[in-house]
């Protein structure tokens, strides 16, 4: 009866919600029994309350012999028997733990552990508290997939602590915000128009290539990629190769940095006038055809203009109806201006004037005088003279027949 009594006096002792420390006296079968000190009374630590890794072995976390503090969560009674047995938690201790650590944290940086892809989101754990991450807020992009960050730690911010509700919300994406706007400020600092820079190129458009400066995405504009006219952005670099290139123009409140990767190599009107002199007599091939002339290749990267007028000794209405894309022909260089990037071309001083053509004007002019309507000519001013029998006669001579 005296044990009965100690052991029914000992159980008072203890109840739902006290923080006790207990010695482990076995581990077995996923779970561990132990003493509470200062009670004899035993309780049960099970894996589910010592961590949120479902698959993980009880015997990396206790062992025998080992002193654990835990909360006393409700009284178990055997079936079979009269014996009064506690379940207790190591880990809801930790994570009560945690709320009070939490209390007034909203806006820190702690870092995060991912626990599970769930739906809307991510759930993490910080020190033994389980929290959530909302998609919008994992990263600047929207995530679609949240199971790579599963096991993985990083950094968040604190949105908001409600312990009464259980409601623990932190953001991912304003720490990397925050971050990047950090590297912007510096990378700004150090960037100079004129300047030449090395960067990654981090992803191409149609229109250009996106280079990453260190936390700037600057633009090369597809006409600043390469010498070369109507190149493709993919043709000329690949995504993660890294370029130098040169800066154009800076805004840093819109966050905009223009960027060119020509001016960092050598143009083809570089040293031109070696290369290239009036007179001269070249092959090319006919890259473009406009109303005005043909544009002739006649060195790599330089394009010079044949004008309609100099396309042909004949009448040229349109130089599509003479050259074609592709074509090769021989040009003479007629002006090589490496300041303004022009080469003018002639076809037709290389060809001989047809016969025909030298009396062209005077067959034209001929061709029209013919055309013209001819006057009526002028009759010759008469002078009539009557006979000397008549140099004397009256009015009466003239109209005597004319009846009045």
């Amino acid at each position: 009866m005296n044990e009965f009594e100690d052991l029914l006096n000992s159980v008072s002792e203890v109840n739902p919600g006290d923080v006790v420390t207990a010695e482990v006296l076995t581990v077995d079968n996923g779970q561990a029994n132990v003493v509470i000190d200062g009670t004899g009374v035993e309780g049960v630590l099970t894996l589910r309350e010592l961590t949120n890794e479902r698959e993980a072995d009880i015997n990396d976390y206790v062992k025998a012999g080992d002193t654990v503090e835990v909360l006393v969560l409700r009284q178990v009674v055997g079936k079979d028997t009269d014996t009064v047995t506690f379940l207790v938690s190591k880990k809801r201790l930790e994570a009560r733990k945690a709320w009070d650590k939490l209390i007034g944290r909203e806006g820190e940086i702690v870092t995060v552990k991912g626990t599970r892809a769930v739906k809307g989101g991510l759930s993490v754990e910080f020190e033994g508290l389980r929290g959530f991450i909302p998609a919008s807020m994992i990263d600047t992009r929207f995530v679609r997939n949240t199971e790579k960050f599963v096991g993985q730690e990083f950094e968040a911010k604190i949105k908001e602590v409600d312990a009464a509700e259980n409601r623990f919300i932190l953001s991912r994406r304003e720490v990397i915000e925050e971050a990047a706007a950090e590297a912007r400020k510096e990378v700004f600092s150090k960037l100079s128009v004129g300047s030449v820079v090395t960067g990654t190129v981090a992803r191409l458009t149609s229109f250009g290539a996106f280079i990453d400066l260190g936390g700037v995405d600057g633009l090369v504009h597809v006409t600043e990629l390469s010498h070369e006219r109507n190149v493709s952005p993919k043709s000329v670099v690949s995504v993660g190769e890294e370029v130098e290139v040169k800066v154009l123009s800076i805004d840093e409140e819109a966050g905009r940095v223009s960027l060119s990767l020509k001016a960092t190599t050598p143009g083809p009107w570089d040293g031109v006038e070696q290369k290239l002199a009036q007179g001269d007599v070249v092959e090319g091939k006919v890259k473009r055809l406009t109303d005005f002339g043909a544009f002739v290749e006649v060195l790599p990267g330089i394009d010079g203009l044949v004008h309609i007028s100099q396309i042909s000794h004949k009448r040229v209405e349109n130089p599509k109806d003479v050259l074609s894309v592709g074509q090769e022909v021989t040009v003479k260089v007629l002006e090589v201006n490496a300041a303004d990037e022009r080469v003018s071309l002639s076809i037709k001083v290389l060809e001989e004037r047809p016969a025909q053509a030298e009396g062209e004007n005077t067959n034209k002019d001929s061709e029209k005088r013919q055309s013209r309507p001819r006057r009526p000519k002028r009759e010759a001013k008469r002078d009539y003279e009557l006979p000397e029998t008549q140099t004397g006669f009256s009015m009466a001579d003239l109209f005597g027949d004319i009846e009045l």
